[in-house]
């Protein structure tokens, strides 16, 4: 475990720096609190615990025999040998306990070549087939037109499943699981079998009409729709069963916990105690009472494996992994040995939040981590980069380190818990390597010392928004992606524009000066540019600048090159409609799209671009064309 001159053998930190290097003391009252939820770590965890090494590496035992994952044995002295095979494998020494091994290459796969993509809200992206919500077959479209502008990616939000009940939980960052995906996505008419029902497809585009993306009535048309293709047609397809039986205790606990949720409700802490366990025989009872709703939650799995698949075929499509997950969720249910009951995970006071954030999602407790072998962390890592290609970690500093926030307190009294940074990065860089993935870590706010570096030695990207940074986008390093902006920050025709201040201040997000302080200094980052610009001019200079990154990956959003003004989600909002907000353009007319077209063409000259500054130094003078309307 990272460790601090203050930190404890719980993993708390007793002191923090703000943004501004200030120390700050963290109340004895909240130490005690979280020793409480975190539990005493056992005396022989570190004899336990699993070994995370790198071939060559010394070990910390003299002499024992390794189990590979293919079933072999091999003998291992001291250290492991340099052409020690990749993977999770099982240790043994004499009179000592078996103990995972896990053997990582140390750093991320990368790809060679440096490339442009779009970034994607996929809910947002609706075409006229679409049933109110962009789905898996929107992707394919998206996909298939960034593959003809010469991108070479896609990073799409968060995909992950919520609870399957009337009330769908709108944020793609706080679902019910890490593991699998939200059937929201489903292209109806595409899933097997569809051809033998009556869809009422009319009924289904019609949900398009809606200003905003009505989760609830698109999942009661669909979920309705969908159990009648699995009644009339699941157990016939053959494919069905043996992929079930394949994906394991895993997808059965999943699929267990929507038929009870759809029983019960969505949090499982207000069930019967009785089912509250997931291997009780009540449970076990359950199941067999219920084996076809059961089945149900399992074929969709299935269904989303086989779009997906579709939808990401020949690009790589870079999959969102949120920092957690609901307290009341699937994960929480299965792994409650594992996470914090007592706790959430949020944000310390900052410059943007004197009361801190609270996010919602109940940590994972480092020790317990390590004594189950870190696997609901592998897992999580290994779903959400299963079959696309890449992976963006949300607050990737959450891998050394987390604010928790006792429950019943506000998140100015929390304080950070420390995580076994190494171990986890290196876990990150074997699943990569295995799937040959890219990996970016979203390292924005405030980072301590050393993480970026740790990053960097791991292969891990760096994100860097034009919004946040001071220097030139020709200085910004090459291991990371360069972005403008992001889901949780104005666009660049709602900051030029003005109107995302109106809607802050209309949502009573900060005072005036605030407001248009913070205005004043993103559009410091926009050179060049008279005043009566028009936003979509706004939009090509900036993407302009990004395109001088010689980052390896630049990325841009179709809300940005659509001059769309409002963003996805506005932080410290309860009654906007955040994440719900559904693009200006259908997905059959982004193409022809002018600015959307100027965007690409932009990016795509960018990664293009020789290393000469002559050639990079795209609209550089105030008064030569960047500038003009």
């Amino acid at each position: 475990m990272t460790r601090t001159p203050s930190t404890d053998r719980w993993g708390i930190d007793a002191t923090w720096l703000d943004a501004l290097d200030e120390e700050h003391e963290v109340a004895q009252a909240t130490i005690d609190r979280l020793r409480e939820v975190i539990g005493e770590p056992p005396e022989d965890l570190e004899e336990r615990a699993p070994i995370v090494a790198r071939p060559g590496d010394v070990l910390e035992v003299d002499e024992a025999e390794v189990t590979l994952e293919d079933g072999s044995s091999r003998h291992v002295d001291g250290e492991l040998p340099a052409d020690f095979p990749l993977g999770y494998h099982w240790l043994q020494a004499p009179g000592g306990p078996r103990r995972r091994l896990v053997v990582s290459p140390g750093r991320c796969w990368l790809p060679e070549d440096r490339a442009w993509g779009w970034a994607v809200q996929l809910y947002a992206t609706r075409s006229r087939a679409s049933w109110g919500i962009g789905d898996l077959a929107d992707l394919r479209a998206v996909r298939e037109m960034a593959a003809d502008q010469g991108a070479g990616f896609v990073l799409i939000n968060p995909l992950h499943a919520v609870a399957p009940t009337p009330e769908q939980e709108a944020s793609p960052y706080l679902p019910a699981t890490r593991r699998f995906r939200n059937p929201l996505y489903l292209r109806v008419a595409e899933v097997p079998g569809a051809d033998r029902v009556d869809l009422d497809d009319d009924a289904g585009r019609a949900l398009n009409d809606g200003e905003l993306v009505d989760r609830d009535a698109i999942w009661a048309r669909k979920r309705e729709v969908l159990r009648r293709v699995f009644d009339a047609t699941g157990r016939d397809e053959a494919a069905f069963p043996d992929w079930w039986w394949h994906q394991g205790q895993k997808l059965q606990d999943w699929a267990t916990w929507c038929a009870l949720a759809d029983a019960h409700g969505p949090d499982w802490h207000a069930w019967p105690e009785e089912l509250q366990d997931p291997r009780s025989d009540a449970v076990g009872r359950f199941v067999a009472d219920h084996e076809r709703d059961v089945a149900f939650h399992a074929w969709l799995q299935w269904c989303l494996s086989r779009q997906l698949e579709q939808a990401t075929e020949g690009m790589t499509v870079i999959q969102d992994l949120p920092i957690g997950v609901a307290g009341g969720g699937a994960d929480a249910w299965t792994w409650q040995g594992v996470l914090a009951q007592g706790a959430t995970v949020g944000a310390p006071p900052d410059e943007f939040n004197s009361q801190g954030q609270d996010w919602g999602s109940p940590p994972l407790v480092p020790w317990r981590l390590r004594a189950w072998d870190y696997e609901p962390f592998v897992e999580s890592i290994r779903a959400t980069m299963a079959g696309a290609g890449g992976l963006r970690i949300d607050h990737v500093m959450g891998l050394f380190r987390l604010w928790w926030v006792p429950t019943g307190g506000s998140a100015a009294d929390g304080a950070y818990v420390r995580y076994p940074a190494e171990d986890l990065l290196d876990i990150v860089a074997l699943e990569s390597h295995r799937a040959q993935a890219v990996v970016v870590g979203e390292d924005l706010g405030t980072v301590e010392d050393g993480v970026r570096e740790a990053l960097a030695e791991h292969g891990i990207l760096s994100y860097r928004l034009l919004w946040f940074e001071d220097d030139d986008p020709a200085e910004w390093p090459e291991e990371a992606m360069a972005a403008i902006s992001t889901h949780d920050l104005p666009t660049v025709a709602g900051l030029w524009s003005g109107a995302d201040v109106e809607e802050q201040r209309r949502y009573g997000t900060g005072t005036d000066e605030e407001l248009e302080r913070g205005r004043a200094s993103l559009l410091e980052r926009l050179p060049g540019l008279r005043r009566n610009a028009k936003p979509e001019t706004a939009v090509k200079r900036a993407h302009e600048l990004l395109g001088r990154a010689p980052s390896l990956l630049l990325s841009a959003t179709l809300d940005d090159a659509l001059a769309e003004r409002r963003r996805p989600n506005m932080p410290g909002t309860t009654d906007r409609p955040n994440w719900s907000l559904p693009l200006p353009v259908t997905v059959e007319d982004l193409p022809g799209h002018a600015l959307l077209k100027e965007v690409a063409r932009t990016l795509a000259d960018g990664v293009r671009a020789t290393t000469d500054p002559e050639e990079d130094a795209i609209g550089e003078q105030p008064g030569g064309e960047a500038s003009r309307d």
